[in-house]
């Protein structure tokens, strides 16, 4: 009896052994994934950007052909440029839309990782979110009053007529 106990004790052994290099087989794997992934998003964005900046219209000058003097083109404009949140990318009116749900308390970047549709465990995806709330955040649509969560700024008029209704107190 002891023989077939030790048996089955020795096969278990193996069986994890087998599943735990399985597992880190796995592992790799997926990371080298994400990193292709991260690669591939970075190129299509830095593709889009080259369109963008080829599409911009020639300006002529003393009959010589010049591309306009602009920097590259940025995926989310600037909020006092823009006619409504329908300018920036679905990713970004995503975004918005749960910042303008989060109210005061702030929208997270582990949050913002779930609306995106990505994974909130992964520190990469998380960062990601945080690297395009801070987007938003340079180009005025949200803003960062304490660290980490971002809301929707506070109209100009909100902010003077701050007090009662009529200037009472």
């Amino acid at each position: 009896m002891r023989a077939v106990l030790e048996a089955r004790q020795k096969a278990a052994v193996v069986q994890v052994e087998e599943l735990a290099a399985e597992l880190e087989r796995v592992q790799a794997a997926l990371a080298e994934a994400e990193e292709v992934l991260r690669r591939r998003v970075i190129g299509l964005e830095q593709y889009l950007e080259a369109l963008a900046e080829a599409d911009v219209p020639a300006v002529v000058t003393d009959g010589v052909s010049q591309k306009s003097p602009v920097g590259p083109r940025r995926a989310v404009p600037h909020c006092q440029d823009a006619a409504g949140i329908e300018v920036l990318s679905v990713d970004y009116q995503a975004l918005m839309a749960a910042a303008v749900e989060a109210g005061s308390d702030g929208l997270g970047a582990r949050r913002a990782a779930v609306v995106l549709g990505w994974d909130s465990a992964s520190v990469s995806r998380v960062e990601g979110a945080r690297a395009r709330l801070k987007r938003l955040v340079e180009r005025g649509w949200l803003v960062e009053e304490k660290p980490g969560r971002f809301t929707l700024p506070v109209p100009e008029q909100d902010a003077v007529g701050a007090g009662r209704p009529g200037g009472g107190s």
